[in-house]
């Protein structure tokens, strides 16, 4: 994520209960991407100087190609929102919300977070807000360093 993109706490609380899943997605995505289509073949005998429909692409090379290229891109999205994750863990200081982020992360739900615990189900709700709290804030903090450090560029560069 860029400096300059405003991210909301609506979606840190959304990258923090995805994150599970969004780590497992990554690991798949690497593993097919490894693949570079070896099982892949143009058409060939009479299917390939059959006349073809206009405006629509009928390679599947080309198409996997295409939808390659959409899972990389897919690929980086989800990567980012995991880095921006991890990078902001370590703000968590405290034991309890440490806990309670882990569980989070490690795909357990609120309530199996709040009997692992030993409190209620609230009462994870509300440290999970503090939790994302603390990670809006230091998303803010570095939009202001990376705003500060373009303006120290642009008034060295004078």
């Amino acid at each position: 994520m860029t400096a300059n993109v405003n991210i909301d706490k609506k979606q840190i609380e959304t990258w923090i209960r995805d994150y599970n899943w969004m780590v497992r997605e990554i690991v798949r995505l690497r593993q097919i991407l490894e693949d570079a289509g070896e099982n892949l073949t143009q058409q060939y005998g009479v299917e390939s100087s059959m006349p073809k429909p206009k405006g629509k692409v009928n390679d599947p090379v080309y198409m996997e190609a295409t939808r390659r290229v959409r899972q990389w891109k897919r690929l980086e999205r989800i990567e980012q929102k995991v880095k921006f994750i991890q990078e902001r863990m370590e703000r968590i200081t405290d034991e309890r919300e440490r806990t309670v982020l882990d569980c989070i992360l490690d795909g357990m739900s609120i309530a199996e977070t709040a009997r692992h615990v030993g409190v209620s189900p609230r009462h994870i709700q509300r440290i999970k807000d503090d939790i994302v709290e603390k990670m809006s804030g230091m998303s803010r903090m570095s939009e202001m360093s990376g705003m500060s450090e373009n303006l120290q560029r642009e008034t060295s560069c004078v």
